[in-house]
């Protein structure tokens, strides 16, 4: 078990670095010159090759990643080119915005699509179960930022009751941020609720034909006790492995989240520095959510082995 968990661990360490060099290169392929960009197309050419230098530009592009990646490592992702500040402080408070916001709809949507699969695999073929699978695969089908503007189109417009942009200020209260970010929170609820769903009760179904089920109803066992004492611990690894992929999502793809309702979120501001061409900022959103996306991925791996028996005990 320890071999096996020390492996993906390995794995995942891998795969962030080659996210992190792709991540480098693809950005310094954007087109324009970060010179240009920053000193207007009337600068001279003394000018251009004392920035370039200034910014580590004229360095071979191996040598400055090596010098970004340990920067970063350390915690230190450069300078924006934007604004002159450590892009550390930029990012932090912006990443906390985006945290926050998947942490309120993780926990609004994970036992509730966990409960409502395990629900709808209990009354399996009942209206219940249909309704929901019907709404779940709708939902599916339907892009997050429509979502979006449909509930601001029903809650902020017609009925008023909540605002349309997800505005956060440093001197509001806990409660006025909740009031603020209820219709992003609601999007992303709606949008990771369908697929965690449609994966519990897919998962549960499937392990509903195994044997030792068969004998648990010969036991006189009723089919709620089943599901949930028998079939739940043994369906654990798919949605164990499901709810981490949407956990990644909403903080790695909450970027169009945070673009409809104009909050002041890690993704707007990866949105907002790559229209300015600031690329040492571009970098460091992009590390973070790959990171964050691997990290949680990782993890689910090894809940996996850790909970599935004929893994935890193998080698």
């Amino acid at each position: 078990m320890k071999r096996l968990l020390l492996e993906r661990a390995g794995w995942g360490l891998l795969t962030l670095v080659a996210i992190s060099a792709l991540l480098f290169a693809a950005t310094n392929l954007l087109p324009g010159d970060v010179a240009e960009a920053l000193l207007g197309q009337q600068a001279t050419p003394e000018a251009l090759h004392n920035i370039r230098a200034a910014l580590g530009l004229d360095q071979p592009a191996w040598l400055r990643y090596l010098h970004w990646l340990g920067g970063a490592v350390h915690g230190d992702f450069g300078t924006s080119l934007a604004s002159g500040r450590p892009v550390a402080a930029q990012l932090l408070p912006r990443l906390g915005n985006t945290l926050l916001l998947a942490f309120l709809a993780a926990m609004i949507s994970v036992p509730l699509a966990v409960g409502l699969g395990v629900l709808s695999a209990i009354r399996e073929g009942s209206v219940l179960d249909r309704l929901v699978s019907v709404l779940s695969l709708v939902t599916i089908s339907v892009p997050e930022f429509f979502v979006g503007y449909i509930l601001v189109a029903v809650f902020a417009v017609q009925l008023g009751w909540l605002p349309s942009i997800a505005l956060i200020t440093g001197g509001m209260s806990f409660a006025q941020r909740l009031g603020a970010i209820a219709l992003p929170v609601a999007t992303l609820v709606i949008v990771v609720l369908a697929h965690m769903l449609r994966m519990t009760r897919a998962s549960l179904l499937a392990v509903m034909s195994a044997p030792f089920i068969e004998m648990a109803f010969l036991k006189g066992l009723s089919r709620s006790t089943v599901v949930v004492r028998h079939a739940l611990p043994n369906a654990a690894a798919p949605i164990v492995a499901v709810v981490a992929l949407n956990l990644g999502y909403l903080i790695v793809g909450v970027v169009v989240i945070e673009a409809v309702f104009v909050y002041p979120g890690a993704g707007q501001l990866m949105v907002d520095a790559v229209s300015k061409r600031d690329l040492p900022l571009v970098q460091a959103c992009g590390l973070v959510f790959a990171a964050t996306y691997v990290v949680l991925n990782t993890l689910a791996d090894m809940l996996v082995i850790y909970t599935n028996p004929r893994l935890r005990h193998a080698r």
